[in-house]
């Protein structure tokens, strides 16, 4: 049997794993009686761990919500997963939250035992962030409020900077999507009366506090990432194309991405692969490039496209081999 104070511990991570635990899970977890399980509760309750009971046969215990934040247990793997989660999130795409995920991996550090230590510091000195174009950046105090207004269906107003300027929008939000670049909500937008898909970067600010609560709408899609996608790979741009690649999406997936175009599987050697771009010569560039055989579904004209830049490169390979 655990002594007292190990086995607070070993009650309070079990409470911090999952949401619900019935007194006869937690007696037969730490191999207690269900009378000491309750003494137990009431000493984390002393230490000021808010841990809710719900009498009953169906009731049971859970670790509620507190003033301050209690201290966490990890395991090995859970720390080490933090702690390079922390790392990753100094160099992302959310503003503002470089300076306090450093701040909350120093405090990791501290009480990593060493043979972690060593694990993380590893990851650290052997990864190094590739430079890039600037992505402009998301607010985590914007990306908060917002994800607060889908969870609890409240309307939001909006200044958002789209391609005819800027706005005032009023909308219902649904859900936030992202992408390794990006940050996107998808909302129902009042005054259009439509789904619309909107990119974080471009919402300047929310104009006063969330609105009124709203019924929540069926979905365009039941994968709101499926129908941002969509949104973002194709609506915005000139030409939209349609491509069968003659290769399973196993196969295709990997050399491409989900900002670039989406892909649907058609049979098990087949797959469907939507884009859209404002130029014909990239897209049939970009097409030719994943080392597959394929075919156009749409538009017709990029097959001429396709005609030239296949001559363009005979002639380069020709060159090429004239050379000495």
């Amino acid at each position: 049997m655990l002594e007292t104070s190990a086995r607070l511990l070993r009650l309070l991570s079990l409470l911090q794993s999952r949401a619900d635990w019935t007194g006869a899970e937690l007696a037969a977890r730490l191999g207690v009686g269900l009378r000491t399980v309750r003494r137990d509760v009431g000493r984390l309750r002393e230490l000021g761990y808010p841990v809710d009971a719900t009498p009953g046969v169906a009731g049971g215990y859970r670790l509620g919500v507190g003033a301050a934040l209690p201290p966490l247990l990890l395991d090995d793997e859970e720390a080490v997963a933090v702690a390079i989660s922390l790392r990753t999130a100094a160099t992302g795409s959310v503003a503002g939250l470089e300076e306090a995920a450093l701040r909350a991996l120093a405090k990791l550090r501290q009480v990593l035992p060493s043979r972690l230590r060593h694990r993380v510091s590893a990851f650290e000195a052997a990864t190094v962030p590739l430079a890039g174009a600037a992505i402009p950046g998301v607010g985590a105090d914007l990306l908060a409020a917002v994800a607060a207004a889908c969870r609890d269906h409240r309307r939001l107003r909006l200044r958002y900077r789209g391609r005819d300027g800027a706005g005032e929008r009023e909308v219902e939000p649904h859900r936030l999507v992202h992408t390794p670049r990006r940050w996107y909500l998808l909302a129902w937008d009042v005054g259009r009366r439509d789904w619309r898909t909107f990119r974080m970067d471009r919402v300047e600010e929310l104009l006063g506090l969330p609105g009124a609560r709203f019924t929540p709408r069926t979905p365009p899609e039941d994968d709101a990432a499926s129908y941002v996608s969509r949104g973002i790979t194709t609506a915005p741009y000139r030409h939209q194309a349609r491509i069968l690649f003659h290769a399973p999406l196993a196969a295709v997936a990997p050399r491409t991405s989900p900002g670039a175009g989406r892909l649907e599987p058609v049979d098990g050697e087949r797959c469907l692969f939507t884009a859209g771009a404002d130029s014909l010569d990239e897209l049939a560039a970009y097409v030719a490039a994943k080392g597959f055989d394929f075919e156009v579904l749409d538009p017709p004209e990029l097959a001429a496209t396709l005609r030239a830049l296949a001559t363009r490169l005979h002639r380069a390979a020709d060159r090429s081999a004239e050379q000495p």
